[in-house]
């Protein structure tokens, strides 16, 4: 009887320093937060870099075939197609933009606590 009272007392007091150690080891901030910040602001400059002027070129080539249709009526409406699908694209990349900055706040460590 004594043994499964010393076996019982052993694992409890095992399961409270591991415990005890688990919340110790977490105190610090972690590497794969760290590498997952790392990895959000280098696709947000390397996504703003590309997507600002390609979205130019876009709108400009766009512009150019509206200018140069001479009345054609289905080059008038790719180059519009051309000029608004750019500038939904463009939009959609501000917001995911916007939508890692977010992730990237939610991720980080606060100053606070």
């Amino acid at each position: 009887m004594k043994k499964i009272y010393y076996s019982i007392y052993i694992i409890y007091l095992s399961f409270v320093i591991l415990n005890c150690l688990c919340t110790l080891s977490y105190g610090a901030y972690p590497k794969l937060v760290t590498t997952i910040t790392n990895a959000f602001e280098t696709i947000e400059t390397w996504l703003m870099r590309i997507a600002t002027p390609a979205a130019a070129v876009a709108v400009g080539s766009g512009v150019f075939m509206k200018k140069f249709s001479f009345g054609d009526e289905e080059k008038i409406r790719t180059g519009k197609r051309i000029i608004r699908g750019s500038l939904f694209s463009y939009a959609f990349i501000l917001c995911i933009d916007l939508i890692l900055s977010a992730i990237q706040l939610l991720v980080t460590k606060t100053e606070e606590g």
